[in-house]
């Protein structure tokens, strides 16, 4: 590991973070929801993005400083899997069994969706 790499992955997340809470609050003054929308469209953004620069790199063979700052540290800080659990657990203390499984399958299974598409969109565009 070089002292880019350190350096791309730090300013990536410095915009990505930021970029996750700009657009979760976004959507969530938008929808009114016990349903953590916000997060969703967070993590199954983040991850057709980060299909999409797999996709791209492994085609166009991109540099690895570019992989780490826009995947590692873009992607990396925009989606958020601490948040996700968090929402789902909480969900699930309040009672809202149909929210908390409808959150942990609909992030899961269209999150792998999202990442596959963007792949396969990076393979071919």
């Amino acid at each position: 590991m070089t002292f880019l790499l350190v350096c791309c992955v730090a300013v990536g997340g410095f915009v990505g973070a930021p970029a996750r809470f700009l657009v979760d609050r976004f959507v969530a003054d938008r929808v009114e929801s016990d349903f953590p929308v916000g997060t969703l469209v967070v993590n199954l953004s983040g991850a057709f993005a980060f299909g999409l620069l797999t996709g791209l790199g492994l085609r166009l063979h991109l540099p690895v400083a570019v992989e780490a700052l826009l995947g590692t540290g873009l992607c990396g800080a925009f989606t958020t899997f601490s948040s996700w659990s968090f929402e789902t657990v909480r969900l699930l203390e309040d009672g809202q069994l149909l929210n908390a499984s409808l959150n942990a399958l609909v992030s899961l299974l269209v999150g792998l969706l999202a990442a596959g598409a963007g792949l396969a969109l990076g393979l071919v565009a």
